[in-house]
């Protein structure tokens, strides 16, 4: 499985802002993308990136993360 977050991030320049969302031509779909949070967590966690913003849908499954890279 691919860590969507810590690609997002290495595409990133220090103090921009970034959405991360499923790509589904990637084969992403909502339920795996559930694991994205994990990983951006992890990369808060670690001071790197600040979560911003959690999307989530009517039924409660993430299906955006707005985030700012730190480092």
């Amino acid at each position: 499985m691919r860590d969507i977050a810590k690609e997002v991030y290495s595409k990133m320049k220090v103090g921009s802002v970034a959405w991360i969302r499923p790509v589904s031509a990637k084969g992403d779909t909502l339920e795996s993308f559930q694991a994205a949070h994990d990983g951006a967590k992890l990369l808060e966690d670690e001071g790197l990136i600040d979560i911003e913003k959690v999307q989530r849908q009517a039924d409660g499954l993430i299906d955006a993360i707005r985030i700012q890279r730190l480092a």
